[in-house]
């Protein structure tokens, strides 16, 4: 595996490499571009060759995720959207679904997975959007928000309310009713194609509909917040890799008072600390992707632990990369003027610090006979 996954590591150089900048300030990633990665398997590279898919490990896919960060966060917010509805997608469709939907997510066509609503952000329970069955018909309503990837996706992922319970659904997006809005000026991941996404009584096939539909919303949506969390730690642990190259770089060529940034006390110490806080995010994310292939029951807190501490401190090792560039990383597009940026909203998506925070604490207490 580590030899295809280097293959397609050498794919996201071709597909990224010098081009992120001009992609952040455009808000745009060309779709001829996505497509290529997707149809080589990089968006949702945990998919097995049975579906055409590379089947990488959750570790390798992870190590993959972060060379993309590093690269473009932009582009790695879309392998974690697609490998988000490539796993749920493996994990609830049944074999029919698994085989055409997959064999078309690994064969170019792209995806997005919609949660959050314009009343519906941490709190996933207050989702408004109705998916009604009636007969061999499927009718879906309702309005998403901040939908990563959605402005470039042929199908989105949907969930919503059905009858008690909840459900997941395939819904295209050329399906009639469906609207696609992008959101403008995003903070982060400019490029990312979020879009907020209407539903007008969309009329679907029932076969659209994922296996679990009824059962509660936290059921169906672990699988892809698990996977997405994973993924975003990965994308973090990326950006930190370039800020500290960066740094480095810089602190290594620029001069002030005689002598080079480096040499510098203060400025070594922001060295040290990024590199720290970049090897600890990347030991605690291989340590949840290894429960992820171990199918360990430590992965779903060991998915929230990286990704908390992951996001957290790329944003402080983004901020310290900025410190250091001063003015010559201060341009829009620069390499850690977009890590700045992105890594901030890395701390909100897939569950907030504060979200993380209190899912991490609920654990303490549950695991330490403190549980109420």
């Amino acid at each position: 595996m580590a030899d295809v996954r280097a293959d397609l590591q050498a794919l996201v150089t071709d597909l990224i490499a010098g081009h992120a900048g001009e992609w952040d300030r455009r808000g745009e990633i060309p779709v001829e571009v996505i497509r290529k990665a997707g149809a080589a398997g990089v968006l949702c590279a945990q998919v097995g060759t049975a579906h055409g898919g590379p089947g990488l490990s959750s570790v390798d896919n992870g190590e993959l995720t972060a060379y993309t960060g590093g690269l473009c966060s932009s582009f790695r917010s879309l392998m974690t959207s697609q490998g988000m509805a490539a796993w749920t997608i493996s994990r609830l469709g049944d074999a029919g679904q698994q085989r055409e939907w997959l064999s078309r997510l690994t064969g170019g066509e792209l995806a997005a997975v919609a949660f959050s609503e314009p009343n519906a952000g941490s709190d996933l329970s207050a989702m408004d959007t109705l998916i009604e069955l009636d007969g061999d018909r499927v009718t879906v309503t309702g309005a998403k928000r901040w939908v990563t990837g959605a402005a470039y996706a042929d199908v989105v992922l949907v969930f919503g309310r059905y009858g008690a319970g909840a459900a997941a659904i395939l819904v295209p997006t050329t399906a009639p009713g469906v609207t696609v809005t992008r959101v403008p000026d995003p903070l982060g991941c400019r490029a990312a194609g979020h879009a907020d996404v209407r539903l007008d009584a969309v009329r679907l096939p029932a076969a659209s509909l994922l296996r679990g539909a009824g059962q509660p919303l936290s059921l169906l949506v672990t699988t892809a917040l698990t996977y997405g969390r994973i993924s975003v730690a990965w994308g973090c642990a990326g950006i930190m890799r370039a800020c500290l190259a960066a740094s480095a770089a810089h602190a290594t060529t620029r001069q002030q008072f005689g002598v080079a940034l480096a040499d510098h006390q203060l400025i070594a110490r922001h060295l040290a600390e990024q590199y720290v806080a970049e090897q600890s995010a990347t030991r605690l994310c291989a340590h949840a992707s290894a429960a992820w292939d171990a199918n360990s029951p430590e992965l779903v807190t060991a998915a929230v632990v990286a990704k908390h501490r992951a996001a957290g401190d790329a944003t402080r090792v983004a901020a310290s990369a900025v410190q250091v560039l001063a003015s010559a990383g201060a341009q829009d597009g620069h390499v850690v003027a977009r890590a700045h940026r992105d890594a901030k909203l890395m701390e909100v998506i897939e569950g907030t610090n504060e979200i993380c925070q209190l899912l991490l604490a609920e654990h303490v207490l549950a695991t330490t006979g403190g549980a109420r």
